[in-house]
């Protein structure tokens, strides 16, 4: 009896030595946020531990503490509302001892990149394996955009290019890949619209409204997608999906944009409120611009634009767990310059038609004055996630996305009227989760799973497929060993892609039986049936950071690919004006393997800073619109084939301290594409491209004049026109008046400053519609946090 009545102290004393231990085996972080220019504490500044992912906010004086920090050596990093450069420090906890670490945030200064879409956690651009580009809120502002595609153009030393069919529709090129090997997400789901179909369909992201617009090229496009080749595209939409946690008060922002070549107007705006765990938030914008003016040609037809978007949500954000929900409703219209001469009615079509039928057509024809493109999304969000689960996951997220997308192609006639040409439509169920793992010496991961639900139908002139249901499922993981100055990453998916058409008839909408097999005769060509296909396949990657010197690293990656291949390259039968093409899908396509290897040198501190790429890929059984030289409809015949071929390129972006504020700019990129069975270039390849720039920054005050140089392009595909050699001029100019809870920023953006006549390579119109002549944009943006 007496030893049990000793059990309960004993126990206890026990209890409290392991808690002590416990306590003295950790340590603490703490410091202050102040800003550099008034040397005055900074509230609501985010710090983050980017290795743990943990953060917390400054307080009312500056102040910030982290508790129960194990051992190590951690990249900190703060910032505050993108206003505020990002700044970071290496800093090393001690077991039971306290480390201090004080920033003070300018606002115009180098900032430390940091990329949540590289491998699904928080870390540098500098420690990621992928090669990452991230453009902030503030670098955002100065672009020109009106879509997604032209807010990335001119990004000399990325990869980044543009394909367009006119402004409204511009979309990225990464590497050289277009369309269904470049993945555009909206905080990490795909956006649910039909660019990748077409040259004249384009997204609805608004960059002005973004937090953070990110490239990601390499193994990350393993947590995304198979497809994913050329890169990931991730639109960041607010700060909470970078940094998960609560915040108290009322953060937001107004922004009102004007300029000139295309009478633009645009405004935006924003807000969060926080109480307790609980946020709301909301949204809202409108942009116009009118036809854009080129040089020597004055405007170009039909290149007009025009958005509005709206939406809100709220959220939990607690320590175990967290959810938000959203929802957003886009609608736009934008013009397809000079797509008329090539879209519908044609004299030819209808020979054995009776006469006064036939001069009623021709006549309709003459009458077609543009066509517009009128779309709409409506998009749901749900997110949930767990932390702090075991020592073996410590938290899942998963997220489950639904999006109703709708566009209709209208076409306008000289008389004033109007009729709907082709209405598409494409709905799209997403959901992912991933779990995130503990720790376990030097390895960590995340795996998790990924699936989609899509129904797609076209009705009209380019109803080239019939009406598909698509499915798919995928599983992931990725994993690293970090053994600090040398890490290694390896990971796998595994995917499967299901197309269920809703009937096996392919047509291009002629109704005469007799004309259809004369000209099946004539081209030697049938449309074979609709078939339901499935495909399954595994893509790897495998990759290698070393630190060489302080702040320099050597990256290598290698990449094994599996691309299933998309609803067009399958289904298509019919003329595309989109793609100034008769398109001949093949339903019976196999799998495209491709086999990768990207190596990176980087330099991350002192005066030089920058990142020098090189990759090359090879592929098997490579799916491209091959043009067999025929025409028919007025468009060339272009068949979806499969060939050996293989992308080398290269990627240099460096950035030299000459004095205090004035760094020097420079930047390099080319592709080299070929189909390696024929010896011939692949269509639409960007040019050599560089870049001459200087950044000068002082108190408040940016000024980045720019010279942007483009080599002709000679290596073109069949019936591809050569494209001249440019020269631009563009000059970036901003002053930022910031205080304690307020930031006023006045943005001046000069573009083709020379006025200079200059076509895009990779724009379906390059002959017809030269790029923009000399504009200024404004922006005036007050952010309020």
């Amino acid at each position: 009896m007496r030893h049990i009545r000793l059990f309960p102290p004993i126990a206890a004393l026990a209890v409290l030595a392991a808690v002590s231990a416990a306590a003295q085996s950790h340590g603490r972080l703490s410091g202050t946020v102040a800003m550099k220019e008034t040397g005055g504490p900074l509230h609501g500044a985010i710090v983050l531990i980017v290795e743990l992912g943990r953060s917390t906010l400054s307080g009312d004086d500056g102040a910030y503490a982290f508790d129960r920090v194990p051992p190590g050596r951690y990249h900190l990093v703060t910032h505050l509302d993108s206003v505020f450069s990002e700044a970071a420090k290496m800093v090393e906890v001690r077991a039971g001892g306290t480390a201090t670490a004080d920033f003070m945030l300018a606002l115009t200064a180098m900032h430390e990149e940091i990329t949540v879409t590289a491998s699904e956690k928080h870390e540098t651009a500098f420690e990621s394996f992928g090669s990452v580009d991230s453009f902030n809120a503030q670098e955002l502002s100065l672009s020109r955009d009106v879509s997604l595609g032209e807010a990335l153009d001119h990004k000399v030393g990325t990869g980044i290019a543009k394909r367009s069919f006119g402004p409204g529709s511009s979309r990225p090129i990464v590497r050289g890949f277009d369309g269904d090997r470049v993945l555009v997400m909206e905080d990490g789901i795909r956006t649910g619209t039909l660019s990748s179909q077409s040259g004249d369909h384009g997204e609805v992201v608004n960059t002005a409204q973004l937090e953070r617009l990110e490239v990601v090229k390499g193994p990350a496009t393993l947590l995304y997608s198979g497809n994913a080749i050329g890169g990931t595209v991730n639109a960041i939409g607010r700060h909470h999906e970078i940094h998960r946690h609560p915040h108290q008060g009322l953060r937001g922002y107004l922004s009102a944009s004007a300029g000139t070549a295309n009478a633009l107007a645009a405004g935006n705006a924003g807000f969060e409120y926080g109480a307790g765990n609980w946020m709301v938030w909301g949204s809202g914008a409108g942009v116009r611009a009118g036809d854009y003016t080129a040089p020597q040609q004055g405007e170009i037809p039909n290149s007009r634009t025009n958005g509005t978007n709206g939406g809100g949500g709220f959220g939990r954000f607690g320590d175990k767990t967290f959810f938000s929900f959203d929802v957003k409703v886009d609608n736009g219209s934008y013009g397809v310059p000079f797509v008329q001469e090539f879209h519908g009615h044609h004299e030819d079509e209808h020979e054995d038609e009776e006469e006064g039928e036939e001069e009623e057509e021709e006549d309709h024809e003459e009458e077609l004055e543009r066509v517009a493109l009128d779309t709409r999304r409506q998009s749901y969000r749900f997110t949930w996630g767990l932390n702090d689960l075991s020592a073996a996951v410590e938290s899942f997220v998963l997220k489950l996305g639904y999006v109703d997308w709708e566009h209709d192609e209208v076409e306008f006639f000289e008389d004033g009227e109007q009729e709907i040409g082709t209405a598409f439509r494409n709905n799209q169920f997403v959901y992912r989760g991933v779990f995130e793992q503990g720790r376990r010496g030097p390895l960590s991961g995340r795996f998790g799973f990924w699936g989609i639900d899509r129904e797609y139908a076209a009705a009209g002139e380019e109803a080239l497929s019939p009406p598909v249901d698509q499915s798919g499922l995928a599983f992931f993981a990725l994993e690293e060993l970090d053994f600090e100055r040398v890490k290694f990453q390896f990971g796998g998916r595994v995917e499967t892609q299901r197309y269920n058409p809703a009937f096996a008839e392919r047509s291009h909408g002629h109704e005469d039986e007799e004309e259809e097999e004369e000209e099946e005769e004539e081209h030697h060509e049938e449309a074979p049936d609709a078939v339901a296909r499935t495909f399954t396949g595994g893509s790897a990657a495998a990759g290698l950071h070393a630190d060489l010197w302080r702040g320099g690293a050597f990256v290598a990656n290698y990449a094994h690919s599996y691309r299933a291949p998309a609803l067009e390259e399958l289904y298509n039968f019919g003329p595309h004006a989109g793609n100034l093409a008769f398109e001949v899908g093949d339903p019976g396509l196999g799998p495209e393997r491709g086999d990768g290897v990207d190596l990176s040198l980087r330099q991350g501190e002192g005066r030089l800073r920058g990142e020098v790429n090189v990759f090359y890929y090879g592929f098997r059984n490579f799916i491209f619109p091959f043009a067999s030289g025929e025409e028919e409809d007025g468009l060339r015949i272009i068949e979806f084939t499969q060939r050996n071929a293989r992308f080398t390129g290269a990627e240099a972006l460096l950035d030299i301290g000459l004095s205090r504020g004035l760094r020097l700019n420079l930047g390099m990129d080319f592709v080299d594409a070929q189909d390696t069975d024929m010896k011939t270039p692949l269509p639409r390849i960007p040019p050599l491209r560089g870049k001459l720039g200087f950044a000068y920054n002082r108190a408040g005050f940016h000024v980045a004049p720019e010279l942007i140089l483009a080599s002709q392009q000679h290596q073109t595909f069949t019936g591809e026109t050569r494209t001249p050699g440019y020269a631009v001029v563009n000059i970036k100019a901003s002053y930022t008046y910031a205080r304690r809870h307020l930031a006023h920023q006045f943005s001046l953006n000069v573009f083709n400053a020379g006025d200079r006549l200059y076509r895009n390579h990779s724009s379906f119109i390059k002959d017809l519609a030269p790029e923009i002549g000399r504009g200024v944009r404004f922006t005036y943006m007050v952010r309020f946090f």
